[in-house]
């Protein structure tokens, strides 16, 4: 019986079973829930400083298909405001931690 313990044998198993445990799910909820506390820290904070309040909408106007047996609207609006983007780069970073 031979056993060679110096022999390293590159890229068996290595690549193929590797999976990242970084999920797009998780980036989207950690981008999801750091908007949603931006918007609403946003909106408290709005009241005693008003430069908060700024907003730029992003997004497309709602078009709609209508085929006489099914109507769809397409269509998406982004409201961004300074801590709202604070949040998202939170977000975004919480993610690059975990």
């Amino acid at each position: 019986m031979n056993l060679d313990c110096g022999t390293i044998y590159w890229g068996v198993g290595m690549s193929k079973g590797y999976k990242s445990s970084k999920s797009p799910w998780i980036l989207f909820l950690l981008l999801l829930a750091g908007g949603l506390a931006g918007s609403s820290l946003s909106g408290t904070l709005a009241k005693s400083l008003p430069f908060l309040a700024a907003t730029s909408n992003i997004g497309l106007k709602p078009a709609t298909l209508d085929l006489h047996f099914l109507s769809i609207t397409f269509g998406f609006n982004v409201a961004l405001g300074p801590v709202t983007a604070l949040g998202l780069v939170l977000g975004y970073l919480v993610y690059r931690k975990v």
